[in-house]
């Protein structure tokens, strides 16, 4: 591996950072606001990345189109 973290080592590395930071108290909806917080980003990426073409965003992400452009909505992504 290059010295570049892996996506799933900043993942962890953030996720010891959030536990650090509750001092003791219990996370609450820890699942679905990880989900938020990664896929916004990811979308966004993504469809930079594609040239805003959702057909081959969604090809990438392994995603139906539809599927693909109702998340660009939730996440106010549209362009």
């Amino acid at each position: 591996m290059s010295e570049r973290q892996s996506i799933e080592a900043c993942i962890r590395a953030n996720l010891e950072d959030y536990f650090h930071d509750l001092e003791g108290m219990d996370p609450t909806g820890l699942y679905d606001m990880l989900l938020k917080v990664i896929e916004k980003p990811l979308l966004d990426v993504v469809m930079a990345r594609a040239g805003q073409n959702q057909s081959r965003a969604a090809d990438w992400l392994g995603l139906n189109r539809n599927t693909l452009r109702k998340k660009l909505v939730e996440h106010d992504l549209l362009k």
